[in-house]
């Protein structure tokens, strides 16, 4: 390794550490879904599709946000952009107080919602700048630091979120069963209140986090400038001249679709097929845990041993089998199928975005809004997975099926909805990132 190469990731080192600290903190934030989904549930007394909507507050904002937050850090940069999203995360910690007083879903719903704003802000500028902080070629590997960071994170996130929102709902819910309405609502507000100081310690530290990156060394990156082959200069005057950015953009909607399915469904999953609320809680962390130990193997063999768009199939081809491994198996096997596409989903995020930034240039910080509004996937595939699960199982309980099986059974087959969303990122693995233009030699 030349001297100059040293110096460069001695220098990058600062920001890298930077950067995964943020990962960490909105993989924390985003992945506590999983817990929140049966707890909102309860609490709120909602059917599967609409307990699916506390994933569709938090993604949603993705789609109202990205160009704005482009705008943001186009203006103040991305140190002070940072520290914005920071505090408007605390803020949206701050509005499950008043949410969890007055036990109203809506309520609860805009917390989660203002959080996606500043999660928003921070993506917006995090991913981008790790991706052209170093060579294109192994954009893959410092995302998958980031994911290492992200996921840890989110395991950590469900652990101490199941054990302060999930321990003892199982015996609430049987209590709900026999209550009059007076008891219910105690019952009910008695476990409400249970978000009051995680929510108060979480929007505390992520206030104090946001005046603290205002002072963090992070030098200022740009991406290299688009050239056409055979040319010394660029004759792109448009994002819409790209179509391997579009393509990117929704292998990017359909991909957090299926990831937030696959971490946010599980828990719920567990339940539904019979499994206590106290063991169910843990079914998330197998999922992440997946995720970890494939970003850490990410790390070792990319680029080294393994291109991205390499990763990218396999990953895709993991994911289809997967998935019809969850539909054709029962109990905890299924479950464990569920948690294991962990292991699929982990490169997918970090292959995608340097193959779809790859020679964008002055249209690198566009491009990565549009793959930032791509999460709105997180928003929209989720509930259909919840609708789905309702439908079929109405279907079921008409045809003479009892509830609990009825359930169990609409659970299970309503993962097919995945199989569609690895069949799209597998066409972007092998095709459709190597359309440059629309016409092609």
């Amino acid at each position: 390794m030349s001297d100059l190469s040293k110096t460069q990731k001695k220098n990058n080192l600062v920001p890298i550490v930077i950067i995964a600290s943020l990962f960490f903190i909105f993989g924390f934030v985003t992945w506590i879904n999983g817990a929140l989904i049966p707890f909102m549930k309860t609490i709120n007394e909602l059917t599967d599709t609409e307990s699916y909507f506390v994933a569709s507050a938090s993604y949603i904002s993705f789609v109202i946000m990205a160009l704005p937050a482009s705008y943001i850090l186009n203006k103040i940069g991305y140190r002070k952009g940072m520290s914005l999203g920071l505090i408007i995360m605390a803020i949206g910690a701050l509005v499950f107080i008043p949410a969890a007083e007055v036990r109203t879903y809506w309520v609860f719903l805009t917390g989660i919602f203002i959080q996606g704003i500043g999660m928003t802000l921070l993506q917006t500028a995090a991913n981008p700048y790790i991706t052209i902080l170093g060579p294109i070629e192994s954009g893959a590997k410092r995302i998958a630091i980031m994911g290492i960071a992200n996921k840890t994170a989110g395991a950590l996130g469900s652990l101490i979120f199941g054990a302060l929102l999930l321990s003892g709902i199982d015996e609430v819910k049987e209590k709900l069963g026999r209550a009059t309405l007076e008891e219910k609502s105690i019952l009910l507000d008695t476990m409400a209140d249970s978000v009051f100081l995680p929510y108060l310690v979480m929007a505390i530290v992520l206030l104090v986090l946001g005046l603290l990156i205002r002072k963090a060394p992070l030098p200022h990156v740009e991406a290299a400038e688009v050239t056409e082959k055979g040319s010394g200069s660029s004759t792109k005057t448009s994002i819409f001249q790209f179509p391997h950015l579009w393509l990117g953009v929704f292998a990017l909607f359909v991909y957090v679709g299926a990831e937030v399915i696959a971490g946010d469904t599980i828990i719920a999953y567990g339940i539904s097929l019979g499994f206590s609320a106290e063991d169910a809680k843990f079914f998330t962390t197998f999922t992440l845990m997946a995720m970890v130990a494939t970003y850490a193997l990410g790390v070792l063999l990319i680029p080294k041993y393994i291109k991205q768009g390499t990763a990218l199939k396999v990953s895709a081809i993991l994911g289809i089998i997967f998935s019809f491994c969850i539909l054709f198996t029962t109990g905890f096997t299924s479950v464990l199928f569920v948690a294991a596409l962990g292991i699929a989903n982990a490169l997918v995020w970090p292959a995608i975005w340097p193959l779809t930034l790859e020679g964008l240039g002055k249209f690198t910080k566009t491009a990565s809004a549009l793959l930032i509004m791509a999460i709105s996937g997180g928003a929209i595939i989720p509930p259909l997975y919840g609708r789905m699960v309702d439908a079929n199982k109405h279907e079921l309980i008409i045809n003479g099926i009892n509830e609990t099986d009825a359930l169990a059974s609409a659970a299970t087959s309503s993962y097919w909805i995945l199989i569609p969303c690895y069949a799209i990122i597998l066409f972007f693995a092998m095709w459709g990132h190597k359309y440059k233009s629309w016409s092609r030699k």
